[in-house]
């Protein structure tokens, strides 16, 4: 007899989708709420790669919400699409990755961007338990014109601890 409880359930590939539909438009949106809602209480979300001005990795709901809300409250950034949208079902049912290029506006300055990004997620009970966030840091950093900064405050880290 097939399993058929909602943790079975949640894990079919139409509702993995499903979570990554939502998390796209709240990116879109800017809405740290909207994001943060996908997650499980506990969830990890890491940035892999050197972002600047981001953390190594959110630990907890919480910590996303107020995460995102700090950086996309600052940043000019204004996405208006997610394009090139590949995803890869893995021999784990919880497990997708996904290849993207989010497109968009400065609002500062109306110029335009293209970020590509890889997102792996974990998602079990309808909810993102784990998500790894690899982002072109230093595209952002060059878009927003802070390349100089970052590159400036680069030079002052410790070269003995460098970050994974």
């Amino acid at each position: 007899m097939p399993d058929t409880t909602s943790a079975s359930a949640d894990r079919r590939p139409h509702a993995v989708r499903d979570v990554l539909a939502r998390y796209h438009r709240a990116m879109l949106d800017k809405s740290a709420d909207d994001l943060a809602d996908l997650y499980a209480v506990d969830a990890v979300h890491e940035f892999p790669f050197l972002f600047p001005g981001m953390p190594e990795r959110h630990q907890g709901r919480e910590e996303i919400r107020a995460g995102y809300r700090a950086a996309w409250g600052a940043s000019p950034a204004q996405p208006q699409k997610i394009h090139d949208v590949v995803v890869h079902q893995s021999t784990d049912p919880e497990v997708i990755t996904v290849e993207q290029v989010v497109t968009g506006t400065l609002t500062t300055t109306g110029q335009s961007f293209s970020f590509p990004g890889l997102l792996v997620l974990r998602i079990r009970n309808g909810l993102i338990v784990h998500a790894r966030d690899y982002m072109d840091g230093l595209r952002v950093a060059h878009t927003m014109g802070r390349l100089t900064a970052v590159a400036a405050a680069l030079g002052s880290e410790p070269t003995e601890s460098p970050r994974p």
